[in-house]
């Protein structure tokens, strides 16, 4: 089992800068590729961003300017780099983790159908 919990939101005023985290519980994180997700009220949850095993990255083309995904596998964190912050972006921001396996290592995952543990949500509000 692999326990996430999201952390770093907040407000924020147009064109300034968040960092979110994402803390996972349990062993082999380093074993896992992760994502972040957004929901906005009224919408449905969208993919943000993702990263593999060994390090590659994905992101919306709404976000690939501003946002960057990272890892830290010895502190077992997700790292979500938002810049540029811009009133659309206001969502709870959801981590996620999937388990895969060693053929899989650079492969990033944009359905959220493909994960296996969600974490509970930060808020994130940008306005002026």
């Amino acid at each position: 089992q692999v326990q996430l919990v999201e952390s770093g939101g907040g407000e924020a005023q147009p064109g300034a800068s968040l960092r979110l985290s994402c803390a996972a519980s349990g062993r082999s994180f380093a074993t896992y590729a992760h994502a972040w997700f957004r929901q906005a009220p009224g919408k449905e949850r969208e993919f943000v961003t993702a990263i593999s095993r060994s390090g590659t990255t994905d992101a919306a083309e709404s976000v690939k300017d501003r946002f960057t995904i990272s890892r830290d596998n010895a502190k077992n964190t997700v790292y979500l780099q938002m810049n540029n912050l811009k009133p659309e972006d206001t969502a709870v921001y959801y981590c996620a983790a999937k388990k895969t396996s060693t053929y899989h290592i650079s492969v990033t995952y944009s359905d959220p159908d493909e994960y296996d543990y969600w974490g509970q949500g930060t808020q994130v509000t940008v306005s002026s």
